[in-house]
């Protein structure tokens, strides 16, 4: 059965679909040994060839990992200047790539496969998956500091708001937890900062219905083929079979 370009090589692991097209439109992709700049090409895994960078792309056996990521980490899967990165804490082979991205400061959750369909659907805004994180931050948060996270907050890339908001603890130094399923580069401490409580520490504590649940910093584990199950359906996509050798394939 044929398929769309991007979602061949993301099904096969090369990277998120979007990542895919971007891949696809520099020229680094043959079918059948020419070239293919258009991402919507349809393909056959079956009969055709395809070859990204000269290296044949097939489906491979899907993985997800969920890291505990320690501060100093970046959530990038290679960095010119060789500083750590969170694919040092997970196996080598196969190869995964984060979902998303965690700042440099930032500890907690952060997901990695090579299911392109799982990191598109659980990064793409129009899917509106939930992330919580808990906050320590300079100064009181108070009723008036939540209304403002839930109202809006203007920042330079357009206006932002928290879907949920609360104060674990109040007083110099604060505690929050804000749940937001938007993405934006730094968005928790750019909305924090904008009510006037800047961040000391942060943590990603759950993402849709996975939580850290105990997993130690710096550690990782498999997730389970419920707990991938339970993503898809989060993000509004169900899976057509159970996970075999090939991994889940959404529908």
């Amino acid at each position: 059965m044929k398929e769309r370009l991007q979602k061949f090589m993301a099904r096969s692991g090369v990277a998120s679909r979007r990542a895919c097209e971007e891949i696809i439109a520099q020229g680094r992709v043959r079918v059948n040994g020419a070239v293919v700049t258009e991402p919507g090409r349809l393909v056959d895994p079956g009969d055709d060839s395809v070859e990204v960078d000269g290296r044949p792309v097939g489906p491979a056996s899907l993985v997800y990992y969920m890291l505990n990521k320690p501060p100093g980490y970046l959530s990038s899967a290679q960095d010119d200047r060789m500083r750590r990165t969170v694919l040092d804490l997970v196996p080598d082979d196969p190869r995964v790539y984060p979902v998303g991205r965690l700042d440099k400061d930032t500890a907690g959750l952060i997901l990695l496969t090579n299911d392109g369909d799982l990191a598109y659907a659980l990064t793409h805004p129009k899917f509106e998956v939930a992330k919580t994180y808990v906050a320590r931050v300079r100064g009181m948060v108070d009723r008036h500091i939540l209304a403002l996270l839930l109202e809006g907050v203007a920042l330079d890339d357009g206006p932002a708001r928290a879907d949920r908001a609360s104060a674990l603890e109040s007083g110099r130094e604060s505690l929050v937890r804000i749940e937001i399923h938007e993405g934006r580069k730094r968005i928790v401490r750019r909305m924090l900062e904008a009510v006037g409580t800047p961040v000391v520490e942060l943590q990603r504590e759950s993402i849709g219905p996975l939580s850290l649940a105990g997993l130690a910093e710096g550690k990782f584990r498999r997730l389970e083929a419920r707990e991938v199950s339970m993503l898809y359906t989060c993000a509004g996509t169900s899976v057509r079979r159970a996970p075999g050798r090939r991994g889940l394939e959404p529908s």
